[in-house]
């Protein structure tokens, strides 16, 4: 059984709502969407997991393309309006912990992995950055855009959802992934 079958095999047990594999040279990565992080999001500049913290463009994409494969996934939640952002932010702790259950699952194949996340770290209630080193960086999740990698494109990519209505919320985690030195091909 393929490394790919295996994981479908496992993620079945999973209320995951669309599901794709891609190979990390399939990702396009743009300066565009780091303008957005440091001109939009309140994060910039606050966290191990966010520009500038994680390094240049070139440097996040020269990072995600040693790796071999890819999983990319979302999780559906029911919120009265996607729009509000507060009420969004809420269903946030559900997608995390199931991505870090799949991500643990994944890694039980022999496989090693490096999450991102669709939104920054939420691991500490506030980060250490830029005063002293990550105090969790085993279970620190970069932003997937952080990386300046656009989360639609990997939708459209995989054939997924990227938005459904206003009542819905939906979360993406990338984990890639690779064979460990004493993996069995």
């Amino acid at each position: 059984m393929s490394v790919q079958e295996q994981i479908e095999t496992l993620i079945q047990k999973f209320p995951i709502f669309e599901y794709g594999f891609l190979k990390p040279s399939q990702i396009e990565f743009s300066e565009k969407v780091r303008t957005i992080c440091r001109t939009e999001c309140s994060r910039y500049n606050t966290s191990w997991s966010c520009p500038p913290a994680v390094g240049s463009v070139e440097t996040c994409r020269k990072r995600c393309l040693e790796w071999q494969d890819a999983f990319f996934f979302s999780t559906v939640h029911e919120v009265s309006n996607v729009m509000d952002l507060k009420e969004g932010a809420r269903t946030r702790s559900s997608h995390e912990e199931l991505t870090d259950r799949i991500e643990q699952s994944i890694r039980a194949l022999g496989l090693q992995t490096w999450r991102l996340s669709g939104d920054s770290c939420n691991v500490c209630e506030r980060c250490a950055w830029p005063d002293t080193p990550c105090r969790f960086p085993d279970r620190m999740h970069p932003c997937i855009e952080g990386q300046g990698i656009l989360v639609a494109k990997l939708a459209e990519l995989c054939g997924m959802d990227y938005y459904l209505d206003a009542g819905t919320q939906l979360w993406f985690s990338l984990i890639f992934y690779k064979r460990s030195s004493h993996t069995k091909q």
